[in-house]
């Protein structure tokens, strides 16, 4: 759940700017069947197993609409939930309801498809002591409700933007003229409290990163027998991750690697939404 700083500088404006996106001046169509304000009632139903998240966004789609607004919610975000199970009731203007259904369900299903496929696959690391990470890879002004939804699923997130940490890719190191002047130029700019992460390729660039002095390895689209073989060599001097097309499929052959972080940015750009509905609307 967002905390009410977070939920005020940082998530309502994107949501009321999701609302402007669907309304630029009226619902022509809501207007037209109701020219007048009326009490209604509407049910948010589930229309498929999984994980549900999102459901302060889905009513916040409603409240900034109209704070007289109730939001009646009998599930929380992390439960599971079933095909045909109530989870909620919004009660308010008609005219509200219909509005603003759009955008909060574009939020709960998103998000809870999110949840559920990175709880899927955090289900496949119980007991390995590895961590699984999300990436950057998320939608455009999304990033804030995607990365919520990896940890409500029981996934941690990496860094949440470019201001939040240094990771050093192949570009940043091609730019830098190698892995040993990129880190050292990491070392001498970078707040002595940020840890430098290289992202390497070869067994050349692993040994290169560990003389360098990177706190994190990440070994990106290497072959099995390759990365047991940097693991070998890193032996402990750094943290190790492992990236490059993780998928629920392919990441339980991982896990014998004995590394300390697998990141997937299948989290969010893969995993298919949440079928939730909101019905049975009527007058009250």
């Amino acid at each position: 759940m967002f905390d009410p700083i977070t939920l005020k500088l940082s998530v309502d404006p994107l949501i009321l700017s999701a609302i402007k996106e669907d309304v630029t001046s009226e619902d022509v169509t809501t207007n037209s069947v109701m020219p007048q304000a009326c009490q209604g009632s509407v049910d948010l139903i589930c229309k498929e197993d999984g994980i549900i998240c999102g459901l302060q966004v889905f009513a916040r789609a409603f409240e900034l609409l109209d704070e007289k607004v109730n939001v009646e919610l009998f599930v929380q975000d992390g439960e599971q939930v079933k095909n045909g199970q109530l989870m909620g009731r919004v009660t308010g203007d008609i005219r509200v309801l219909l509005v603003g259904e759009r955008t909060g369900l574009n939020y709960l299903q998103r998000m809870s498809g999110i949840a559920t496929y990175t709880h899927s696959i955090a289900a496949l690391l119980e007991g390995s002591g590895i961590k699984l990470l999300d990436t950057r890879k998320t939608s455009p002004n999304n990033r804030i409700f995607e990365k919520y939804a990896v940890r409500i699923g029981g996934g941690n997130n990496h860094r949440y933007n470019l201001t939040d940490g240094v990771l050093l890719k192949d570009n940043h190191i091609g730019a830098a003229g190698g892995v040993r002047e990129a880190v050292a130029m990491a070392k001498e700019y970078a707040p002595f409290v940020r840890k430098i992460e290289v992202e390497v390729e070869t067994l050349d660039m692993v040994k290169e990163a560990v003389e360098a002095g990177a706190d994190i390895i990440m070994l990106d689209n290497m072959s099995h027998d390759t990365m047991k073989q940097a693991v070998d060599f890193i032996s402990g001097r750094a943290e190790i991750e492992v990236s490059g097309n993780v998928t629920k499929e392919n990441i339980a052959k991982l896990i014998d690697l004995g590394v300390d972080y697998i990141s997937s940015g299948a989290l969010t750009h893969s995993a298919p939404i949440m079928d939730i509905s909101l019905k049975n609307l009527h007058r009250i």
